[in-house]
Formats: structure tokens, sequence, C-alpha cells
């Protein structure tokens, strides 16, 4: 994967869970600027996704821990080869044990 089409990559994978918790009917509090989409739970915590460029990483922190994502074409989906899991997996995860909201993402 080139430089250009990871950007273009996350931008989209970005965008994707952006539209999807806007679109949520919750109290999350969603911002995306310049690569970094944090996610302001109810209660205070936060989860952030960003770009990790220099390793072409996509990196989910959240209270309970924190994930590096690469992309595999052949999946069509970020993983996780350290623990495990995909993206939208742990993204769901996260926004159930923070927030208590229950959403799907298909990333």
């Amino acid at each position: 994967m080139t430089e250009s089409e990871f950007h273009q990559q996350v931008d989209d994978t970005l965008e994707q869970v952006e539209t999807i918790l806007d679109d949520a009917e919750s109290d999350l509090d969603v911002n995306l600027n310049n690569g970094i989409l944090t996610v302001i739970c109810e209660n205070g915590s936060r989860i952030i996704l960003t770009r990790q460029t220099p390793v072409k990483q996509l990196w989910l922190a959240t209270k309970q821990d924190g994930y590096h994502f690469d992309w595999d074409s052949d999946e069509g989906c970020w993983l996780e080869k350290a623990k495990g899991g995909t993206l939208a997996e742990r993204l769901q995860e996260a926004l159930h044990a923070q927030a208590g909201e229950t959403l799907t993402f298909a990333l």
C-alpha cells in the first residue's frame, strides 16, 4: 500500500465512523480533525482513532486498552494482529464499555 493509498483508506474509515456516530441517537460528541477522530462519551471518557503514517497503521485508544490496526486488503478491513480482532469489533466493544452504546460498524 502506498502512502497516498494509506491516507485515503484512513480518511474513508474515519469519515465512515464519524457518519455512523453522528447518525446514532446518542449523547456522544464526535470531532474529526487532521486525521484524529475523538469520541467524547457522556461520562467524559474518550475514544480516539489516529493515523500513524510512519508505520501505516490506524491506532485506537480506549479507556481499557490500545490497539494498532493494519489494513488487510484481502479481508477488506483493519486488523489488529497482536491482540486479534477488527477495528469494527474493538470500536463496538469500546463504545459499549465506555458509553453504554450498542452500535454496529461495517468498516
